[in-house]
């Protein structure tokens, strides 16, 4: 077995379309828990961003009697937002609760997914996932349990596929 090098975004993309899970399970080995285990994590830190800029809000809001108390509707949003997609569409293509269960974030040619449809893949996420919570979120989620690539609907509509980091997995040989 061999480690997959550390390779840049060129030398690592594929063709067409991702790697089949038969062909290919090392892409997609244990990706669902992955997921959960990295989204908690992320939401444990943007709950803290969050929390902070918000304090800071209210104390400008009451300095200014109220009228900076405006900034606190957008907070949450915006943290959430830019949190995802400048994580996701930067050099690591991945959240930092990505890059700690291992997982990247790859459009579906393979190539590192560029900031817009970052920004298109957190707003369909989020915006399913929460604003919509009791409605959506079992099929955000249900999608990934039906398909071999374990995609959820967000990655289907943002032509993104979330693999095991190239750093991190381990090839097998090819069979004879």
């Amino acid at each position: 077995m061999t480690l997959l090098p550390p390779s840049e975004p060129a030398a690592f993309a594929w063709r067409d379309a991702a790697p089949d899970p038969l062909d290919q399970p090392e892409y997609y080995e244990g990706v669902m828990l992955r997921r959960v285990l990295a989204h908690l994590f992320d939401l444990f830190l943007i709950s803290l961003l969050v929390v902070a800029l918000g304090t800071l809000c209210l104390a400008l809001g009451l300095l200014s009697l109220g009228f900076l108390w405006i900034p606190l509707l957008v907070v949450a949003p915006t943290v959430t937002l830019a949190y995802d997609a400048l994580q996701t569409g930067g050099p690591h293509s991945a959240t930092f609760g990505m890059r700690l269960f291992a997982l990247e974030v790859r459009s579906w040619t393979g190539a590192r997914p560029e900031l817009a449809q970052a920004l298109i893949r957190a707003a369909l996420f989020w915006g399913m996932s929460y604003m919509t919570a009791t409605l959506l979120m079992w099929l955000v989620l249900g999608v990934a349990l039906l398909n071999p690539r374990r995609r959820c609907l967000h990655d289907y509509l943002s032509g993104t596929v979330v693999i095991r980091s190239a750093s991190q997995m381990v090839l097998r040989p090819a069979a004879r």
